[in-house]
């Protein structure tokens, strides 16, 4: 049955690894194990990250109001975060703004957060990789997200969310090595992706925007890739559910189809230099949320250098000096 296979096997975590604080949390929960810690005495936050690309018509905030996980706030990713020359959204924010952000949730730097969005897997693992990457490694997302906790009976709330109660955190420091900038990925397109010190970079994208056959979503900006990267569509990552509460939402795929997906991109010889080690790797897409997806997945295998280009393609390619591959 589909919610048994989601409850347990590759992404199933023990429910004593909730217990302290001090322990890394699990990548990944699943509904009931959200469900066990909110019964349970365990200092949680849980968040709702969800967020829509620009041109639907959907609305996070709204959808969050009428319904969400009871007890959790709504974290605007286009808010948190910090300005940009270009104006791009949603850039990882300064240290005072994440730690002005996580008191006015009522987070503690012992607080393990919990973090989900509307569409399964989409928007959350942006989030946690802002929390890990501050180093608030108690941190998690919902596998399946709202729609799986839904689908599995468990309580909704509406309505205006309450106000937390305003807790005191430190600002903290940012692990620079888990940001890469436009200056870094020019400089790294000119190396061979296996010469020592060079970032393997993975393009989230669909394949069609990274060889340039179709249009970016963006008006005006050109499809292609940077040179040197990998296509590996973020969706490769994920298997697609259905009920008829919720349609279609999305769920982390085993980790063994994982692994396949990143072989089929970049080779197995180049797969195991990345576990080893031996070899550090930087995800993309078009504006630094879906290449979340991948580092998750990559973190999910037990690759340790992981790095994200916060301004993505659409930083990349509104740069008329950049450099732009099409493979059509």
């Amino acid at each position: 049955m589909l919610f048994n296979s989601l409850l347990k096997g590759t992404l199933r975590i023990p429910f004593s690894r909730f217990a302290s604080s001090s322990n890394v949390a699990p990548l990944i929960l699943s509904p009931l194990q959200l469900r066990e810690m909110l019964h349970s005495k365990t200092l949680v936050s849980v968040l709702d990250a969800s967020w829509f690309m620009p041109n639907s018509p959907r609305n996070a905030k709204s959808e969050f109001i009428a319904k969400r996980i009871p007890g959790s706030q709504f974290l605007d990713l286009d808010e948190v975060a910090s300005s940009h020359q270009l104006g791009l959204k949603h850039m990882m924010p300064t240290e005072r703004v994440f730690a002005d952000a996580c008191e006015r949730f009522g987070i503690e730097p012992a607080s393990h957060v919990v973090i989900y969005d509307s569409h399964g897997i989409f928007s959350s693992p942006r989030a946690l990789f802002m929390f890990r990457s501050f180093g608030h490694t108690n941190s998690s997302i919902v596998n399946g997200g709202l729609p799986l906790w839904e689908d599995l009976g468990f309580p909704i709330e509406d309505g205006p969310a309450s106000e937390p109660e305003p807790a005191e955190y430190p600002a903290p420091m940012l692990d620079v090595s888990t940001i890469r900038n436009y200056e870094q990925m020019v400089a790294n397109s000119a190396l061979d992706p296996q010469s020592v010190g060079a970032d393997v970079v993975l393009d989230a994208r669909s394949r069609g925007r990274f060889t340039g056959a179709d249009p970016e979503p963006r008006p005006g900006l050109e499809s292609g890739h940077i040179p040197r990267s990998f296509s590996l569509p973020f969706n490769v990552f994920l298997e697609q559910q259905s009920t008829a509460s919720n349609p279609i939402y999305t769920t982390l795929r085993p980790i063994p189809e994982i692994r396949q997906a990143l072989v089929d991109a970049v080779g197995e010889k180049q797969v195991e230099a990345i576990l080893k080690g031996d070899a550090s790797v930087v995800t993309t897409c078009g504006s630094g949320m879906t290449a979340a997806v991948l580092w998750l997945g990559l973190k999910l295998l037990g690759a340790h250098k992981v790095g994200l280009y916060d301004e993505s393609w659409t930083g990349y390619a509104m740069r008329g000096s950049s450099k732009i591959e099409k493979t059509v």
